[in-house]
């Protein structure tokens, strides 16, 4: 067909506006899987046609400007990442696009995601986040260190051993620190270990009429444990390390133990680490009580309904989630690389578990951890390392910064849960939980 010039100007407009249409802003968290997955994405423009505009953020500060974000209905993102705290919240409140076609796409397979991470995603059996990885936390210990210092790390350690652990292998004339453990300020960084922690210790964030609970001697043991492990055999300046900060210590080996998220694993191992073939995997600690300090989480891709673009993003989680990214990882750089934690059939994978010697101990402890059940004593709450409502992350902030303050020795163990107790209780009196 020959276009005249006014059909050929609007043909023009048209796939302008296509074209302006078509690109995705996505917002997500410089963790080494997710740079991995933007270094991997130009397949997935060169197969739709799709653009990408990246903002990959510090995990605090993706956490701030996406909540800003979507509670403003701002619409600066058409993907976002989140976790497993926001997504039923976000979706409770009307500002998620449920992922109606994953669910029906026969090929994506819905029902092949870990029932644990789906069920953190989902609200009233709908997906509303897609998991790019899911982790639960364990123990990342140097085998050469631990038998140096004459002991066995056992599967399922004690805080108790952890502690005596760290203290044996700490070198302080050699930069070698016992145990590396976030002190980062955040609900998501500090408080995310410390809570779990907690939960081994026989602690609680509120009991069951919503009172806070830092006035109890399960949060004192709690912090007063903590404390001492990273005065006696923690970094320096520990009060400014999270995730990625410890990892970079861990890998250049300056640590003898880090208890962090089990996605770490493949990078501990990986060819950035100098001591990949040291490591080995344990349990989160416990303290005998029927809980461990492990925590479940699940990085996902989910749309905010203030996007324009929800067909392309819904396209785009597809590709970023599905078993086919899985396997292009896999060809670029080894089963091993595979962002964990969300799928049933990558843990019954021949390859991935040849590679990956870490894949029991994540779905070990992935499973081990029950957001329903998190804590000795009777909760009204769900969540393991978190509380499940909107309130929680402005509290969490606050009092995570009392603890780092803690840490970095500007206020005692004492001072900082008797501020956290009173900051806790008025935050939820005037949010109402408390009459």
């Amino acid at each position: 067909m020959k276009l005249t010039p006014i059909l050929m100007g609007a043909f023009t407009l048209a796939l302008a506006g296509t074209a302006s249409a078509q690109t995705l802003t996505i917002a997500t968290v410089n963790n080494g899987d997710m740079i991995r997955m933007q270094g991997l994405s130009s397949a997935f423009t060169d197969e739709t046609g799709i653009d990408l505009n990246w903002v990959v953020l510090e995990e605090n500060t993706l956490r701030q400007n996406v909540t800003t974000d979507i509670a403003t209905n701002g619409g600066q993102y058409d993907v976002m990442t989140i976790g497993t705290y926001e997504a039923p919240i976000w979706a409770k409140q009307g500002w998620l696009v449920p992922l109606d076609g994953l669910s029906a796409d026969a090929a994506y397979d819905v029902d092949d995601l870990l029932p644990a991470i789906r069920g953190g995603l989902s609200l009233d059996g709908k997906l509303y986040a897609a998991p790019f990885y899911g982790e639960s936390s364990m123990v990342m210990y140097r085998k050469d260190l631990m038998e140096k210092a004459g002991l066995t790390m056992p599967d399922a350690p004690t805080w108790e051993f952890i502690g005596e652990a760290a203290r044996a292998m700490t070198d302080r004339d050699n930069d070698i620190n016992g145990i590396c453990l976030r002190g980062k300020a955040g609900w998501g960084e500090n408080m995310a270990f410390l809570t779990a922690m907690s939960n081994s210790f026989g602690a609680r964030w509120f009991d069951e009429d919503w009172k806070p609970q830092f006035d109890q001697p399960e949060w004192k043991a709690t912090l007063d444990t903590y404390l001492s492990l990273m005065n006696d055999a923690g970094p320096a300046g520990a009060s400014s390390n999270g995730f990625n900060e410890n990892l970079t210590l861990f890998q250049q080996g300056k640590c003898g133990m880090w208890i962090d998220a089990t996605v770490a694993a493949s990078f501990v191992t990986g060819p950035d680490s100098t001591v990949a073939d040291q490591v080995g995997f344990a349990l989160a600690p416990d303290n005998g009580l029927g809980k461990r300090g492990n925590w479940l989480w699940a990085w996902s891709l989910a749309i905010p309904t203030s996007s324009q673009n929800t067909e392309a993003a819904e396209k785009f989680i597809n590709w970023a989630t599905n078993k086919d990214y899985l396997a292009t990882v896999a060809a670029e750089e080894g089963w091993a690389s595979v962002p964990p934690g969300t799928r049933t059939s990558l843990y019954e994978n021949a390859d991935y578990q040849a590679a990956a010697p870490f894949a029991k101990m994540t779905l070990e402890s992935i499973n081990s951890a029950d957001p329903t059940n998190p804590t000795v004593k009777p909760v009204p709450y769900v969540g393991v390392q978190f509380v499940a409502i909107p309130e929680f992350a402005g509290i969490a902030t606050n009092i995570g910064q009392l603890f780092s303050a803690a840490l970095a020795g500007q206020m005692s163990a004492d001072d900082a849960l008797a501020q956290a107790q009173d900051a806790a209780t008025r935050d939820m009196t005037r949010a109402g939980y408390i009459k």
